[in-house]
């Protein structure tokens, strides 16, 4: 998980930083702000002895890391030329390959959050039921949102793209992940129809009217999903599913998700200051301009 939510922040500012401010900043973010809100939620911290649900990573992983690409993102400014031509994906059948991986990946990412299905003894039983149920959760709350972010997408392009169907997967598996071992498989689809158009909304209206270059939608998706999914997980939470859920509140995920915005975008704003100040952040224009693949490590696809 803590790899995970690093690698998510790299999507925000992909094609302009330099490698040895990443390397830099990835691995003080991981121990400065990714590990605390990890302990506070998961390893008796305060948030989540408060009552904050989050099965997966929710806040921990994508909220976290959504805050902190968005801060790296308006830092380190747009990509040239962005705003002025489109930037489109390269390659649609790889963005596809990679989505099938992550669906696949994901299911023991919130399935295997539930640490035990062996069906040995009556408690395992109890933990066969809910990673079973997360897993059912996990799959349906995927297709629900890639069919609403497609339909707003028709709406208002009149053309459903194999990129925006991937897009909204990708929020349904974020949205359903704080929530998936504690929500029956009705509430996973309504968090997943509810995902689809916010996470849309987020990665392509707000991004345009805030004009940030957020290169992979790190906040758009993970960020935005992230926080809707957090929220509904107060609302659609069933003792019936998993009794940590009986006490569940969406004013106890509205502090959660205060919490862990406020910490991640604070700190990465002073981790971002001090890897300016040492390794320098962006790549020069002409470098921007050839592609960092042959700069920075010498390797280039020639064209056929």
């Amino acid at each position: 998980f803590a790899i995970f939510a690093a690698a998510l922040m790299v999507g925000a500012w992909a094609e302009r930083a330099r490698l040895g401010w990443v390397v830099l900043f990835c691995a003080a973010w991981s121990l400065i702000v990714y590990a605390p809100v990890a302990h506070w939620v998961w390893g008796g911290g305060f948030l989540g002895s408060a009552g904050v649900l989050d099965f997966a990573g929710g806040a921990v992983v994508h909220v976290n890391s959504g805050v902190a690409g968005l801060v790296c993102a308006v830092f380190l400014g747009a990509r040239k030329g962005y705003g002025v031509s489109p930037i489109v994906a390269h390659n649609p059948v790889l963005t596809m390959i990679g989505a099938s991986l992550l669906l696949v990946g994901w299911i023991g990412f919130n399935a295997g959050s539930e640490w035990a299905a062996d069906g040995l003894a009556a408690a395992a039983r109890a933990a066969d039921a809910i990673a079973a149920v997360a897993l059912l959760n996990t799959l349906l709350a995927a297709m629900a949102a890639s069919l609403t972010w497609k339909i707003v997408e028709v709406i208002e392009k009149r053309k459903p793209s194999l990129i925006g169907v991937l897009s909204g997967l990708i929020a349904g598996l974020v949205a359903i992940t704080p929530a998936a071992g504690f929500v029956d498989p009705m509430g996973a689809v309504i968090i997943g129809l509810i995902a689809g158009p916010v996470c849309y909304a987020a990665s392509v209206w707000i991004k345009k009217l805030l004009r940030y270059d957020d290169s992979l939608d790190a906040f758009g998706i993970h960020g935005a999903g992230g926080v809707a999914g957090a929220i509904l997980t107060g609302v659609f939470a069933s003792a019936a599913v998993n009794a940590a859920g009986a006490d569940a509140s969406v004013m106890k995920q509205l502090w959660g998700l205060g919490v862990t915005a406020g910490w991640s975008a604070g700190v990465t704003f002073l981790i971002l200051i001090v890897c300016k100040l040492t390794t320098g952040l962006r790549v020069s224009e002409s470098q921007e301009d050839d592609g960092l693949d042959g700069h920075l490590h010498g390797e280039v696809l020639e064209a056929s």
